[in-house]
């Protein structure tokens, strides 16, 4: 398997960072102090993206947050950090501290920088309220490709190096790949496309064999004949791809998701926690969000979840992001 090096920012850099953060805008974490629960919210909540207007991400938080906005008594606005992999949306959360009115928004792009050691924080200053979709991970080839099935895949891949797209080098995709290949005694070669859409859009082309994509992102090329499904990265079978066979029907147990969820400053007082959660929570039980999951593919019982399970699942995902990235050379923690 071919591997790709990334060179981390150094420790004595990130802590100098970390540390002209904390002292950017101490004052603001008193709020929290000052709001009890019952009085929350106290002032303007800010969601805040590290992604693009538009995508995927700021989509999934409009969905629920209008709802969240009839709900509230002050208003909620999304703010955009963008930058670094997260990073930016990581100073921020440093420099906001645990105000109770800061929530950001979460892929396992935090986790990867973290991981990498690109970030002022550690995991354990993210504190998960709400996860919206857990998206399962799909390998598709070209609708009309020699590869038939997942046997074939396996065949395949165990002949030569079969070339794979990705969206970035140390990216969802990549890892992914990365792990599967190693419990399916696999050969790759992966090949960065800068994006998800340029990503299939070469797959499509012949450029590369292979891919994995996400469910909500590919159904409809999948039901369209253009692509085709191999297999879930997922401990079972997904309710719109019945006949496509989970990697785990064959041992090779990897599951590989694209996960949004949310979280705030890791000293958020509990009971803020508790508040916010249910805030999020009861947006997300709305006709409306349930329809945007179920559009994409998903099951709005099985994706929407609570700060215990959510906040157990980014720590355990975290791990394996920071063995993943031990094994692709890509981290030196």
């Amino acid at each position: 398997m071919e591997m790709s090096t990334f060179a981390p920012l150094g420790r004595h850099a990130r802590r100098l960072t970390a540390v002209a953060a904390v002292t950017a805008l101490a004052p603001v974490a008193a709020l929290a102090q000052d709001c009890t629960p019952d009085e929350w919210p106290c002032d303007t909540v800010e969601v805040v993206s590290h992604s693009s207007a538009g995508g995927g991400t700021d989509t999934t938080i409009r969905m629920w947050m209008e709802e969240a906005r009839d709900n509230l008594d002050e208003d909620i606005r999304v703010v955009y950090k963008q930058g670094g992999g997260a990073r930016s949306a990581h100073e921020y959360l440093v420099s906001r501290g645990p105000d109770g009115h800061t929530i950001f928004a979460l892929t396992q792009t935090h986790l990867y920088t973290i991981a990498r050691g690109n970030s002022p924080v550690e995991i354990d200053q993210l504190q998960g309220v709400a996860r919206a979709m857990d998206d399962p991970s799909v390998i598709v080839v070209r609708g009309d490709s020699d590869i038939a099935d997942y046997d074939a895949l396996i065949a395949a891949s165990q002949d030569q190096a079969l070339t794979w797209g990705v969206a970035q080098v140390g990216g969802t995709e990549h890892i992914g790949i990365s792990r599967w290949a190693g419990a399916a005694d696999a050969e790759v070669r992966v090949v960065p496309f800068g994006g998800g859409g340029d990503m299939i859009t070469s797959l499509r082309s012949g450029a590369v064999d292979a891919a994995l994509a996400n469910i909500s992102e590919a159904l409809p090329q999948i039901q369209e004949g253009d692509l085709r499904a191999l297999a879930v990265l997922y401990p079972e079978r997904v309710g719109d791809l019945p006949d496509v066979p989970s990697t785990f029907e064959s041992g090779h147990d990897v599951a590989v998701t694209t996960t949004r969820g949310y979280f705030v400053h890791g000293d958020t007082p509990p009971e803020l926690v508790e508040k916010i959660e249910a805030t999020i929570l009861e947006a997300m039980a709305s006709e409306r969000f349930h329809e945007y999951l179920r559009s994409s593919g998903l099951d709005p019982e099985k994706n929407i979840a609570g700060a215990a399970e959510w906040d157990e699942q980014l720590k355990a995902e975290y791990e394996v992001s920071l063995e993943a990235l031990r094994a692709l050379d890509m981290t030196d923690r």
